[in-house]
């Protein structure tokens, strides 16, 4: 299938976390790609730190810290190559400045690299614990024909995040996670608005099972402009497919045009 203005076939990978299992993790990834080449996937977007594993120490994420053009930035690239399929994976990167950050990063189907972005909104002691905060703004990137802006995880609960990335341009808003159980209330309410209320789809794609003291939630899902669920997991693991068509934000921009009315001369 050929990405067209009109068309992006999107796949989530939603997964049980293996820690610290880099080479493991990696190989699961190139099996997941090989499934969704099947599927005709466009892009696939992979959990929160997906890489290495979420639940990691300061000293653990500095060990498998990767530089943005480091060995595991190549093999992912190499796989998007031979799959033909578009990547937007998390994994630890070590920055110029020598920090550790989570980020997340965009390769294209020719595995090129199209964006990274750092998570600039930490949540709770182990995020601030065990990497440093992004301090530069989420990005919007070009895949396709499509503008997808980039966020990680808590990001997407903080609406004016969400609608930067919106008066920017974005058509669907990827959102690699690792969200617990106990947040469900994320997918049942947070994403719908932030959907509708930006015009923009959201994808958001999480983990599943046990990962030490910590249980994910799953239900990855993928939401329309309208606020309507496209396609959704439940708590095991699943590869979420959809098509997005973009005569659907056509067609909801017109209806709720949040975004040509606003005022920001007022806040």
């Amino acid at each position: 299938m050929t990405i067209t203005a009109h068309d992006l076939r999107m796949a989530l990978w939603q997964c049980v976390p293996r820690t610290g299992d880099v080479a493991g993790n990696l190989a699961r990834l190139d099996t997941v790609l090989d499934e969704s080449a099947r599927r005709s996937v466009d892009l696939l977007i992979t959990p929160e730190m997906v890489v290495p594993g979420y639940h990691l120490d300061a000293d653990a994420a500095g060990r498998v810290a990767d530089p943005p053009d480091g060995p595991i930035a190549e093999q992912v690239r190499s796989m998007a190559r031979r799959h033909g399929i578009g990547i937007l994976y998390g994994c630890a990167e070590r920055g110029l400045d020598g920090l550790v950050y989570n980020a997340i990063r965009l390769v294209d189907r020719t595995g090129s690299p199209v964006a990274t972005h750092h998570k600039t909104h930490l949540f709770g002691d182990l995020d601030r614990e065990m990497v440093a905060p992004g301090s530069t703004m989420p990005p919007v990137a070009d895949l396709g024909g499509w503008r997808l802006g980039l966020l990680t995880c808590y990001e997407v609960e903080f609406p004016e995040l969400v609608r930067s990335l919106a008066v920017r341009g974005a058509d669907v808003v990827c959102v690699p996670t690792a969200n617990m159980i106990e947040y469900d209330a994320v997918q049942d309410v947070l994403l719908r608005a932030r959907a509708l209320e930006n015009q923009t789809f959201v994808a958001y794609a999480n983990y599943c099972d046990r990962e030490r003291d910590l249980v994910y939630g799953g239900r990855s899902e993928i939401v329309a402009p309208t606020g309507e669920v496209l396609a959704a997991a439940d708590r095991g693991p699943a590869l979420v497919v959809a098509d997005l068509d973009r005569s659907i934000l056509v067609e909801s921009r017109r209806r709720y045009p949040y975004l040509a009315d606003r005022r920001p001369d007022l806040y």
